[in-house]
């Protein structure tokens, strides 16, 4: 009897730690976006974007840089309301293209809002593929191996990349 008490015990303990236990899966999410022709288009668009930029800032630099060496070789036949004059207009161009660029690559600069308009569509996409796929398959969480830096190893059984690229139409 002491025997079969112990016995249920533990087959009820048993089952209610495996109905405790969660599914987890991972995503890799710079997999799935390499694996998305728009992205690589949206990546090549930004990249052609900030040459062009960074043209025109480093054309403003060189120009800053002309009016220098310019006013430095004339200096000496200047008056002193001229010199004043050629520095402040040397600063002015200097000033217009750190402006430029902070307006072009700044924090909130036109790189960063452009990025956001054409990624975040992308992303939203690859969110509500990893949820439907944790509604339909019971996945209590589901991490992202390209930004969890602290996961070391994950098998590559719960890897669920390859079903959200077939989820958005991208089979792999």
């Amino acid at each position: 009897m002491k025997r079969k008490n112990i016995l249920l015990i533990g087959m009820m303990l048993s089952i209610s730690i495996s109905s405790m236990a969660q599914k987890f899966a991972l995503i890799d999410t710079e997999y799935i976006l390499k694996n998305i022709p728009a992205y690589e288009m949206t990546n090549e668009q930004l990249s052609q974007m900030s040459k062009k930029w960074q043209g025109e800032i480093e054309a403003l630099q060189q120009e800053a840089q002309n009016m220098y060496k310019s006013y430095q070789s004339e200096r000496v036949f200047l008056s002193a309301e001229m010199i004043t004059k050629r520095e402040e207009e040397i600063v002015k161009k200097e000033q217009e293209a750190q402006e430029l660029k902070r307006q072009y690559f700044g924090a909130e600069g036109e790189l960063y809002q452009k990025r956001t308009s054409l990624v975040k569509p992308i992303q939203d996409e690859i969110y509500e593929a990893a949820k439907d796929i944790a509604e339909e398959k019971g996945y209590q969480v589901i991490l992202d191996r390209a930004s969890a830096m602290s996961i070391i190893y994950a098998s590559p059984r719960i890897d669920i990349s390859n079903e959200v690229l077939i989820k958005l139409g991208y089979s792999k």
